[in-house]
Protein backbone atom coordinates (compact mmCIF):
# COMPACT_ATOMS: atom_id res chain seq x y z
CA UNK A 1 0.00 0.00 0.00
CA UNK A 2 2.88 2.43 0.81
CA UNK A 3 4.52 1.72 -2.63
CA UNK A 4 1.43 2.85 -3.66
CA UNK A 5 2.65 6.46 -2.67
CA UNK A 6 5.90 6.52 -3.09
CA UNK A 7 6.01 8.59 -6.57
CA UNK A 8 4.21 10.98 -5.09
CA UNK A 9 6.22 11.21 -2.04
CA UNK A 10 9.74 11.34 -4.29
CA UNK A 11 7.76 14.05 -6.22
CA UNK A 12 6.77 16.35 -3.80
CA UNK A 13 10.17 16.33 -2.53
CA UNK A 14 11.86 17.28 -5.21
CA UNK A 15 9.43 19.70 -5.81
CA UNK A 16 9.97 20.89 -2.26
CA UNK A 17 13.80 20.91 -2.83
CA UNK A 18 13.50 22.86 -6.44
CA UNK A 19 11.22 25.54 -5.17
CA UNK A 20 13.55 25.87 -1.61
CA UNK A 21 16.74 26.13 -4.07
CA UNK A 22 15.23 28.36 -6.12
CA UNK A 23 13.97 30.98 -3.46
CA UNK A 24 17.75 30.54 -2.11
CA UNK A 25 19.18 31.46 -4.78
CA UNK A 26 16.69 34.29 -6.63
CA UNK A 27 15.44 36.24 -3.35
CA UNK A 28 17.17 35.01 0.06
CA UNK A 29 21.00 34.97 -1.07
CA UNK A 30 20.42 38.29 -2.99
CA UNK A 31 19.96 41.14 -0.56
CA UNK A 32 20.96 43.99 -2.86
CA UNK A 33 17.83 43.41 -4.45
CA UNK A 34 14.90 46.38 -3.99
CA UNK A 35 11.61 45.86 -4.09
CA UNK A 36 10.95 46.12 -8.16
CA UNK A 37 13.74 43.42 -8.81
CA UNK A 38 12.28 40.93 -6.23
CA UNK A 39 8.69 41.33 -7.37
CA UNK A 40 9.27 39.25 -10.77
CA UNK A 41 11.45 36.94 -8.68
CA UNK A 42 8.47 35.95 -6.46
CA UNK A 43 6.21 35.65 -9.10
CA UNK A 44 8.05 33.46 -10.51
CA UNK A 45 8.41 31.16 -7.56
CA UNK A 46 4.91 31.59 -7.24
CA UNK A 47 4.86 29.99 -10.51
CA UNK A 48 6.88 27.29 -9.32
CA UNK A 49 4.79 26.33 -6.69
CA UNK A 50 1.49 26.08 -8.52
CA UNK A 51 3.14 24.32 -10.73
CA UNK A 52 4.73 21.88 -8.61
CA UNK A 53 1.11 21.25 -6.58
CA UNK A 54 -0.62 20.65 -10.26
CA UNK A 55 1.91 17.73 -10.93
CA UNK A 56 1.71 16.56 -7.27
CA UNK A 57 -1.85 15.90 -7.86
CA UNK A 58 -1.20 13.83 -11.36
CA UNK A 59 1.31 11.88 -8.71
CA UNK A 60 -1.32 11.26 -5.97
CA UNK A 61 -2.99 7.54 -6.68
CA UNK A 62 -6.88 8.67 -6.87
CA UNK A 63 -9.58 8.21 -9.24
CA UNK A 64 -10.42 10.33 -11.99
CA UNK A 65 -13.02 11.62 -10.90
CA UNK A 66 -12.20 12.62 -7.31
CA UNK A 67 -8.81 14.57 -9.05
CA UNK A 68 -11.29 16.45 -11.71
CA UNK A 69 -13.37 17.41 -8.68
CA UNK A 70 -10.14 18.78 -7.01
CA UNK A 71 -8.73 20.70 -10.12
CA UNK A 72 -12.12 22.05 -10.14
CA UNK A 73 -12.01 23.43 -6.92
CA UNK A 74 -8.70 24.53 -7.25
CA UNK A 75 -9.84 26.23 -10.83
CA UNK A 76 -12.62 28.09 -8.81
CA UNK A 77 -10.92 29.21 -6.22
CA UNK A 78 -8.13 30.75 -7.87
CA UNK A 79 -10.33 31.93 -10.30
CA UNK A 80 -12.27 33.74 -7.53
CA UNK A 81 -9.07 35.04 -5.65
CA UNK A 82 -8.07 36.66 -9.23
CA UNK A 83 -11.68 38.22 -9.96
CA UNK A 84 -11.70 39.70 -6.37
CA UNK A 85 -8.81 41.66 -6.11
CA UNK A 86 -7.47 41.92 -10.42
CA UNK A 87 -9.17 45.87 -10.66
CA UNK A 88 -7.03 46.72 -6.84
CA UNK A 89 -4.30 44.13 -8.13
CA UNK A 90 -3.78 45.63 -11.93
CA UNK A 91 -4.81 48.76 -11.50
CA UNK A 92 -2.01 49.23 -8.99
CA UNK A 93 0.46 47.65 -11.29
CA UNK A 94 -0.14 49.75 -14.22
CA UNK A 95 -0.04 53.18 -11.89
CA UNK A 96 3.50 52.26 -10.50
CA UNK A 97 4.28 51.21 -14.36
CA UNK A 98 3.46 54.58 -15.32
CA UNK A 99 5.20 56.59 -12.39
CA UNK A 100 8.66 54.95 -13.91
CA UNK A 101 7.84 55.89 -17.17
CA UNK A 102 7.12 59.44 -16.08
CA UNK A 103 9.46 59.15 -13.30
CA UNK A 104 8.52 62.27 -12.04
CA UNK A 105 10.21 61.31 -8.54
CA UNK A 106 12.66 59.14 -7.51
CA UNK A 107 14.80 57.61 -3.93
CA UNK A 108 15.54 60.72 -1.93
CA UNK A 109 13.23 63.57 -3.32
CA UNK A 110 11.23 65.59 -1.48
CA UNK A 111 7.46 64.70 -2.16
CA UNK A 112 4.25 66.37 -0.91
CA UNK A 113 0.78 63.95 -1.40
CA UNK A 114 -1.75 65.74 0.00
CA UNK A 115 -0.80 66.74 3.75
CA UNK A 116 1.84 64.71 3.48
CA UNK A 117 5.35 65.86 3.14
CA UNK A 118 8.79 63.86 3.30
CA UNK A 119 11.73 61.70 1.41
CA UNK A 120 11.01 59.09 -0.98
CA UNK A 121 12.35 56.22 0.36
CA UNK A 122 11.15 53.24 -1.96
CA UNK A 123 9.25 52.63 -5.29
CA UNK A 124 7.77 49.72 -5.52
CA UNK A 125 5.03 48.11 -8.41
CA UNK A 126 2.43 48.45 -5.76
CA UNK A 127 2.99 50.94 -3.49
CA UNK A 128 5.32 54.26 -2.48
CA UNK A 129 7.00 55.13 0.87
CA UNK A 130 8.03 58.32 2.14
CA UNK A 131 9.69 58.90 4.90
CA UNK A 132 7.99 61.99 6.97
CA UNK A 133 9.83 65.01 8.73
CA UNK A 134 8.91 63.00 12.30
CA UNK A 135 11.03 60.05 10.97
CA UNK A 136 7.97 57.80 10.19
CA UNK A 137 7.24 55.72 7.37
CA UNK A 138 3.93 56.39 5.11
CA UNK A 139 2.52 54.47 2.36
CA UNK A 140 0.64 54.93 -0.18
CA UNK A 141 -0.84 52.79 -3.13
CA UNK A 142 0.33 54.19 -6.36
CA UNK A 143 -3.30 54.44 -7.55
CA UNK A 144 -3.69 57.15 -5.80
CA UNK A 145 -0.68 58.37 -6.86
CA UNK A 146 -1.66 59.23 -10.20
CA UNK A 147 -5.20 60.25 -9.16
CA UNK A 148 -3.59 62.54 -6.47
CA UNK A 149 -1.86 65.92 -7.18
CA UNK A 150 2.14 65.00 -6.17
CA UNK A 151 4.22 68.11 -5.72
CA UNK A 152 8.24 67.18 -6.27
CA UNK A 153 11.35 69.65 -4.82
CA UNK A 154 13.02 69.86 -7.82
CA UNK A 155 16.50 68.76 -6.82
CA UNK A 156 18.56 71.57 -9.32
CA UNK A 157 16.68 74.09 -6.37
CA UNK A 158 13.71 75.49 -5.06
CA UNK A 159 12.35 78.79 -3.48
CA UNK A 160 12.04 78.80 0.36
CA UNK A 161 9.61 81.81 1.93
CA UNK A 162 8.64 83.37 4.94
CA UNK A 163 5.85 85.70 5.82
CA UNK A 164 5.37 88.41 8.76
CA UNK A 165 2.59 91.28 9.50
CA UNK A 166 3.85 94.21 10.71
CA UNK A 167 1.93 97.39 11.20
CA UNK A 168 1.57 100.78 8.94
CA UNK A 169 4.17 102.72 10.63
CA UNK A 170 6.51 101.12 9.33
CA UNK A 171 8.10 102.29 6.38
CA UNK A 172 7.99 99.79 3.43
CA UNK A 173 11.10 100.37 1.61
CA UNK A 174 13.10 99.89 4.53
CA UNK A 175 11.49 96.38 5.53
CA UNK A 176 11.95 94.97 1.98
CA UNK A 177 15.42 96.03 2.58
CA UNK A 178 15.83 94.09 5.81
CA UNK A 179 14.10 91.35 4.80
CA UNK A 180 16.39 90.85 1.56
CA UNK A 181 19.52 91.71 3.88
CA UNK A 182 18.37 88.72 5.85
CA UNK A 183 17.73 86.13 3.12
CA UNK A 184 21.64 86.81 1.72
CA UNK A 185 22.48 86.18 4.93
CA UNK A 186 21.40 82.65 4.67
CA UNK A 187 22.99 81.89 1.16
CA UNK A 188 19.94 82.71 -0.53
CA UNK A 189 20.13 84.14 -4.33
CA UNK A 190 17.61 85.96 -6.47
CA UNK A 191 15.95 87.20 -3.27
CA UNK A 192 12.67 89.00 -3.83
CA UNK A 193 10.15 90.92 -1.22
CA UNK A 194 6.34 90.53 -2.18
CA UNK A 195 3.34 92.51 -0.10
CA UNK A 196 0.95 89.55 0.05
CA UNK A 197 -2.13 91.37 2.02
CA UNK A 198 -3.22 94.66 2.85
CA UNK A 199 -5.06 94.01 6.18
CA UNK A 200 -7.47 96.55 8.66
CA UNK A 201 -4.35 96.58 11.43
CA UNK A 202 -0.90 95.34 9.66
CA UNK A 203 0.51 94.75 6.16
CA UNK A 204 1.73 91.07 5.35
CA UNK A 205 5.43 90.85 3.73
CA UNK A 206 6.63 87.70 1.96
CA UNK A 207 10.38 87.41 1.97
CA UNK A 208 11.80 84.90 -0.52
CA UNK A 209 14.92 83.06 -2.47
CA UNK A 210 16.64 80.30 -4.49
CA UNK A 211 17.81 77.55 -2.48
CA UNK A 212 19.91 75.61 -4.70
CA UNK A 213 21.02 72.73 -2.35
CA UNK A 214 17.72 71.17 -1.09
CA UNK A 215 19.19 68.21 0.88
CA UNK A 216 18.64 70.33 4.16
CA UNK A 217 15.52 72.07 3.05
CA UNK A 218 13.75 72.10 6.34
CA UNK A 219 16.89 73.25 8.28
CA UNK A 220 17.64 76.37 5.27
CA UNK A 221 13.44 77.13 5.82
CA UNK A 222 13.95 77.37 9.92
CA UNK A 223 16.91 79.49 9.11
CA UNK A 224 15.43 82.12 7.07
CA UNK A 225 12.76 82.56 9.67
CA UNK A 226 15.59 82.88 12.44
CA UNK A 227 17.40 85.14 10.10
CA UNK A 228 14.17 87.77 9.91
CA UNK A 229 13.99 87.82 13.84
CA UNK A 230 17.70 88.59 14.06
CA UNK A 231 18.32 91.08 11.30
CA UNK A 232 14.36 93.36 12.24
CA UNK A 233 15.24 92.49 15.89
CA UNK A 234 18.76 93.76 15.66
CA UNK A 235 17.60 96.99 13.30
CA UNK A 236 14.78 97.79 16.41
CA UNK A 237 11.69 96.62 14.18
CA UNK A 238 9.26 95.61 16.60
CA UNK A 239 7.37 92.19 15.53
CA UNK A 240 4.06 92.53 17.00
CA UNK A 241 0.52 92.79 15.83
CA UNK A 242 -0.58 96.24 16.16
CA UNK A 243 -3.88 94.40 18.04
CA UNK A 244 -1.01 93.31 20.57
CA UNK A 245 -2.55 93.76 24.03
CA UNK A 246 -1.18 93.40 27.62
CA UNK A 247 -2.16 93.71 30.80
CA UNK A 248 1.44 95.09 32.10
CA UNK A 249 1.55 98.71 32.26
CA UNK A 250 4.53 99.96 29.70
CA UNK A 251 5.41 103.17 29.03
CA UNK A 252 5.03 104.54 25.39
CA UNK A 253 8.49 104.13 24.30
CA UNK A 254 8.62 100.47 25.51
CA UNK A 255 9.79 98.18 22.50
CA UNK A 256 9.01 94.41 23.07
CA UNK A 257 12.59 93.45 21.48
CA UNK A 258 14.96 90.67 22.90
CA UNK A 259 17.77 92.97 25.09
CA UNK A 260 20.49 90.41 22.77
CA UNK A 261 19.88 90.24 18.93
CA UNK A 262 23.25 88.86 18.23
CA UNK A 263 23.46 85.05 16.48
CA UNK A 264 26.26 82.82 15.57
CA UNK A 265 26.25 82.49 11.91
CA UNK A 266 28.00 78.78 12.73
CA UNK A 267 24.59 78.42 13.92
CA UNK A 268 22.69 78.68 10.72
CA UNK A 269 25.03 76.64 8.35
CA UNK A 270 23.67 73.46 7.37
CA UNK A 271 25.61 70.45 8.34
CA UNK A 272 25.99 66.39 8.69
CA UNK A 273 24.37 66.95 11.95
CA UNK A 274 20.86 68.57 10.88
CA UNK A 275 17.84 67.95 11.71
CA UNK A 276 17.22 66.06 8.32
CA UNK A 277 20.37 63.84 9.40
CA UNK A 278 17.90 61.73 11.80
CA UNK A 279 14.07 62.95 10.29
CA UNK A 280 15.38 61.49 6.84
CA UNK A 281 17.85 58.25 7.74
CA UNK A 282 16.23 55.52 5.11
CA UNK A 283 15.55 58.00 2.65
CA UNK A 284 18.98 58.89 2.87
CA UNK A 285 19.91 55.66 2.91
CA UNK A 286 17.62 54.66 -0.15
CA UNK A 287 18.87 57.52 -2.37
CA UNK A 288 22.66 56.27 -1.98
CA UNK A 289 22.02 52.72 -2.80
CA UNK A 290 19.81 54.28 -6.10
CA UNK A 291 22.90 56.04 -7.01
CA UNK A 292 25.16 53.33 -6.06
CA UNK A 293 23.33 51.39 -8.56
CA UNK A 294 22.87 53.47 -11.35
CA UNK A 295 26.74 53.98 -11.22
CA UNK A 296 27.02 49.88 -11.22
CA UNK A 297 24.84 49.96 -14.23
CA UNK A 298 26.47 52.17 -16.03
CA UNK A 299 29.59 50.83 -15.89
CA UNK A 300 28.57 47.32 -16.73
CA UNK A 301 27.08 49.04 -19.57
CA UNK A 302 30.29 50.74 -20.75
CA UNK A 303 31.93 47.61 -20.25
CA UNK A 304 29.59 45.68 -23.11
CA UNK A 305 30.36 48.82 -24.90
CA UNK A 306 33.73 48.41 -25.03
CA UNK A 307 34.13 44.54 -25.72
CA UNK A 308 32.01 44.98 -28.79
CA UNK A 309 34.24 47.61 -29.76
CA UNK A 310 37.18 45.27 -29.09
CA UNK A 311 35.63 42.41 -31.32
CA UNK A 312 34.36 44.71 -34.12
CA UNK A 313 37.03 47.11 -34.38
CA UNK A 314 40.82 46.85 -34.56
CA UNK A 315 41.41 50.13 -35.00
CA UNK A 316 41.35 51.19 -32.13
CA UNK A 317 43.70 51.55 -29.07
CA UNK A 318 43.33 47.83 -28.19
CA UNK A 319 45.75 48.41 -24.90
CA UNK A 320 43.61 51.85 -23.65
CA UNK A 321 40.24 50.06 -24.38
CA UNK A 322 41.37 47.11 -22.29
CA UNK A 323 42.81 49.37 -19.20
CA UNK A 324 39.03 50.86 -19.11
CA UNK A 325 37.86 47.84 -18.82
CA UNK A 326 39.91 46.39 -16.41
CA UNK A 327 38.88 49.72 -14.38
CA UNK A 328 35.81 49.14 -14.89
CA UNK A 329 35.98 45.85 -13.58
CA UNK A 330 37.41 46.70 -10.54
CA UNK A 331 34.78 49.34 -9.54
CA UNK A 332 32.18 47.14 -10.40
CA UNK A 333 33.50 44.48 -7.86
CA UNK A 334 33.65 47.67 -5.55
CA UNK A 335 30.36 48.90 -5.77
CA UNK A 336 28.80 45.47 -5.62
CA UNK A 337 30.26 45.13 -2.26
CA UNK A 338 29.43 48.60 -1.11
CA UNK A 339 25.73 47.74 -2.17
CA UNK A 340 25.82 44.45 -0.63
CA UNK A 341 27.24 45.64 2.49
CA UNK A 342 24.83 48.28 2.92
CA UNK A 343 21.91 46.15 2.34
CA UNK A 344 22.95 43.42 4.44
CA UNK A 345 23.75 46.39 7.25
CA UNK A 346 20.07 47.94 7.03
CA UNK A 347 17.87 46.98 9.87
CA UNK A 348 13.94 46.37 9.37
CA UNK A 349 11.69 49.28 9.91
CA UNK A 350 9.21 48.45 13.14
Amino acid sequence: MFSHYMPALITAAVIVVIVWTSNRSLITRRTNLGAEAKLPRQLLILGLTLVGILILLFQIPMSEVARGQILGLLGIVLTGVIGLSSTTFVTNIMAGMMLRVVRSFRSGDFIRIGDQFGKVTDRGLFHTEIQTEDRDLTIFPNLFLITTPVTVVRRSGTIISTTLSLGYEMPRARIEALLIEAAEEVKLSECFVQVTEIGDYAVTYRIAGFLPEVKHLLTARSNLRKMVLDVLHQNGIEIVSPSFMNQRQYGLESRFIPTDTSAKQDDLVASDDSPETIMFDKADEAEELDQLRDELERHKSRNQELSELLKTNSEYDTAAIKAEVESNEQRILQLSEIIETKTSDSKPEK
